[in-house]
C-alpha cells in the first residue's frame, strides 16, 4: 500500500512543479495547494498505514506490543492543513488585489517595476 501512496505523492509533485513554473497566477495557486497536498500525504505515508490498530496503550501495559498507527504524523497534517488554508486564503487575496491593480494574471506583464518603453539600466560601471 505504501508504494501505492509513494507513486500518488511523486505525481502530485510533478503536478505541484509543473503548475508553479507556469506564467498564470490561477496555475501557481493551483501548485501551491496540489504541494500541500503531497506533502501531508508525504507525512501520512512516513507514519505507517495501519487501520485496524488504534496507538492507545492499555493501562496494564508500559508500551504497545504489536504494530500501531503512528500518532504524530497525523497531529502534524491537522496542523498543517490549517496553516496551508491560510496560507492559501492569504495568496488568493494577495493575487485578487495584483490582478486588481494590474488587470492582468500574466506575471511577465506584471513587471511593474521594469517599463518596457525605457531603456535597460547600465550593465556595468
Amino acid at each position: 500500500m505504501e508504494a501505492w501512496f509513494a507513486l500518488l505523492v511523486s505525481i502530485f509533485f510533478t503536478v505541484a512543479v509543473y503548475l508553479l513554473l507556469s506564467k498564470s497566477i490561477i496555475r501557481v495557486l493551483l501548485g501551491v495547494a496540489i504541494l500541500g497536498n503531497a506533502v501531508n500525504l508525504l507525512i501520512f505515508t512516513g507514519g505507517r498505514l495501519t487501520r485496524g490498530v488504534p496507538p492507545v496503550v492499555p493501562g496494564h501495559q508500559d508500551a504497545l506490543t504489536g504494530p500501531a498507527a503512528n500518532a504524530l504524523p497525523q497531529a502534524l497534517i491537522l496542523t498543517a492543513i490549517v496553516i496551508s488554508f491560510s496560507f492559501f486564503a492569504f495568496l488568493l487575496v494577495l493575487a485578487w488585489r495584483a490582478y486588481e491593480v494590474l488587470q492582468t494574471d500574466n506575471t511577465d506583464e506584471m513587471r511593474v517595476a521594469e517599463p518596457k518603453d525605457e531603456p535597460a539600466p547600465p550593465l556595468g560601471y
